[in-house]
């Protein structure tokens, strides 16, 4: 750990206490104010739809200006939009409060790449730990989101504006934190420059698409679940404080084992680790199915983000194999779009089905996902070992 290593954990914090607080009260603000029900996570899903849209004009910009400036540029979106968004709370606009979550999305197609950014600023024998390093300041989110959004919620006249002001502050406080970073000095392409292969060649690759499969739809069940969680708990007649509860937990899941799945990685492979993810979103399937009292949302939920933090920081760090330097900006934006598209359709997903079939039936829909996941890692860890 490093000076730049610790400052892009703190802003790794600061994007997830964005991204917390935006899954906490989107959904209840967009339950308010869409037109129909079904239509509920609609600002949750333009925030995933705006990401996927600006994943590969993002790795295009980091190539173009190196990663401080692109990730600069991603802060100023984030205070810019999240003071929109206030805007459109106070005067009841849902299809503002859309669209300034897509224009959000910027920001988190350029903050999902902090991760990849840790690795550059260590030495090559400790680039998964960098990356777990950096996922970790995520627990920074997991205390300050979900409680932001409880004491914000009523700061305003209009619940929950008062939340989305707030975030324009922790945008800005990013952005100083950033100024501090020093990254590798950056080259921008040359004419003549080798690019790499192509994108298809790059897909093509066993280890590539196993290891994108891994971290979409690991990252597309925990999104779909995370999402639904707020609006099914106030289904159940459980108050909007103990969904702040179980989301911090969960976030809490998320990151905190990041402080030793890069050493978990490193010993056992990315592959097995993955494996474990996996088993433990069924964990949190069939605890969810279980029974909808506080313990079981937090129980489920909690397991749910331990399970995503090893598919998605296996799958990650599988991706650094799959790669060149010249390929980076390349097979990272593919990942990401890969992601944030999924994440996009889990998102509307997750808004419909809870509103219309129930939390357990939204449960059950995640099973064949993580089968899917089961099947590949397998197929993967044995082709792997029939040409050692």
């Amino acid at each position: 750990m490093n000076r730049n290593l610790l400052l892009l954990a703190w802003c790794q914090g600061l994007f997830l206490t964005n991204n917390v607080t935006f899954i906490a009260i989107n959904g209840l603000v967009g339950l308010a104010l869409a037109p129909f029900g079904w239509m509920a996570t609609l600002p949750v899903t333009g925030y995933v739809v705006g990401a996927a849209l600006s994943s590969m004009p993002v790795a295009w910009l980091q190539a173009r200006v190196g990663r401080k400036r692109a990730f600069q540029a991603g802060l100023v979106v984030a205070a810019l939009s999240a003071a929109v968004c206030a805007w459109a709370v106070v005067h009841s606009n849902f299809w503002l409060l859309v669209g300034a979550t897509v224009v959000a999305g910027f920001y988190s197609a350029n903050a999902a790449l902090y991760r990849f950014a840790g690795p550059e600023l260590v030495g090559p024998a400790y680039k998964e730990k960098a990356l777990s390093l950096v996922l970790a300041g995520g627990i920074i989110g997991a205390f300050i989101g979900p409680n932001l959004a409880s004491a914000t919620r009523e700061m305003l006249a209009v619940p929950f504006a008062g939340a989305y002001l707030v975030l324009v502050g922790v945008a800005l406080l990013s952005l100083l934190a950033m100024s501090f970073i020093q990254f590798p000095a950056h080259r921008p392409p040359q004419r003549g420059d080798d690019r790499g292969r192509s994108w298809g060649e790059l897909m093509r690759q066993p280890v590539f698409a196993v290891a994108v499969m891994g971290a979409a739809l690991g990252y597309g069940v925990m999104n779909l679940l995370m999402a639904a969680t707020p609006i099914a708990m106030q289904q159940c007649q459980l108050p909007f404080s103990s969904a702040a509860l179980v989301l911090q937990w969960h976030v809490l899941g998320m990151f905190l084992p990041s402080f030793f799945t890069g050493h978990l990685i490193r010993r056992f492979g990315a592959l097995p680790i993955m494996g474990v993810g996996v088993v433990l979103n069924l964990v949190c399937v069939a605890v969810a199915l279980s029974g909808v009292d506080l313990m079981q949302f937090l129980i489920a939920l909690l397991v749910l983000g331990v399970g995503w933090n090893f598919l998605y920081t296996g799958g990650s760090t599988l991706l650094t194999q799959a790669y060149r330097p010249e390929e980076k900006n390349r097979a990272q934006g593919l990942m990401d779009l890969c992601v944030f598209s999924t994440m996009a359709v889990s998102s509307f997903a997750s808004g419909a089905l809870v509103t219309t079939q129930g939390w357990q039936r939204l449960n059950m829909g995640s099973l064949p996902v993580l089968l899917l996941v089961a099947v590949a890692l397998l197929w993967l860890a044995r082709r792997q070992r029939l040409l050692r």
